[in-house]
């Protein structure tokens, strides 16, 4: 297949209305095959099509795993000494996770892009100083809600709904258990309260939302805008019926364990 060009991505993104929408987008680069100038054209034809744009641009390489800690928190304490050992000081600067994938990470990086504060789950945006500035150690997630309230839209480009990070807002909602995590920072090891779950059983929320979502086939991979509060309606509602829908099925998931303690 022929590489995508940046006329080509402008016109698909253009494709999906989205000019003056806040959007948190979530996307593999590899998943669209051969694009022309690589992740750089892909995040500017995306820039062009959005109003604002937030990326999650997460570091686990600050977690820290004691060796005690609060019972029902999901996590084996004591059993990450040897990551504890090679643990990086959050920075605004740290480069996002590799499980990012290069997109956030080139979103960074642009110059007129900011970033929130949280050493482990930090969001990067241009346009968006609003929407980052919301966030607080306390309520990690208040990114998304912002968005919710601007009318936003969730935009998966060649990923789906397992790295879907509005879901795990929508969860917290629903009062689903959230976590508490350790942070290493330039001031010392921080409490990070609200983390979230487990992602893994996500998937099938599709079908729920499927009236909502506007579609688009760009090279190899499936672009799908949501809207914010239909997604949080769906999520609601599964989870009313079914307070354990949602979670995965590995029986050594800690979190989804806890969760369905609950």
């Amino acid at each position: 297949m022929a590489e995508l060009t940046y006329m080509e991505l402008s016109r698909a993104f253009a494709e999906l209305e989205l000019k003056d929408v806040p959007v948190i987008a979530h996307a593999s680069l590899h998943s669209f095959g051969r694009v022309h100038g690589g992740s750089e054209t892909l995040v500017q034809a995306l820039l062009e099509s959005v109003g604002a744009l937030v990326m999650p641009t997460h570091t686990y390489a600050t977690m820290i795993t004691p060796k005690i800690g609060p019972a029902n928190n999901g996590i084996i304490y004591g059993s990450g000494q040897d990551v504890n050992r090679m643990a990086e000081f959050f920075s605004p600067t740290m480069p996002a996770d590799r499980l990012m994938g290069i997109i956030p990470e080139t979103l960074r990086q642009r110059p007129e892009a900011k970033r929130s504060i949280h050493p482990i789950l930090s969001f990067a945006g241009v346009r968006a100083t609003k929407i980052l500035a919301a966030q607080t150690m306390a309520e990690p997630l208040a990114p998304i809600r912002m968005l919710a309230e601007w009318n936003g839209w969730v935009l998966l480009l060649g990923v789906d709904h397992t790295v879907n990070t509005t879901i795990h807002y929508a969860e917290k909602l629903a009062g689903r258990r959230q976590f508490i995590r350790w942070a290493l920072t330039q001031n010392g090891i921080v409490d990070c309260h609200g983390f979230p779950g487990c992602s893994a059983g996500f998937r099938s929320i599709e079908q729920d939302v499927q009236q909502y979502t506007r579609k688009k086939q760009i090279g190899n991979a499936l672009a799908q805008a949501v809207p914010i509060k239909a997604l949080l309606a769906a999520v609601a509602a599964r989870l009313q019926r079914n307070p354990k829908d949602l979670l995965c099925n590995d029986i050594s998931c800690a979190r989804c364990n806890e969760a369905r303690k609950m």
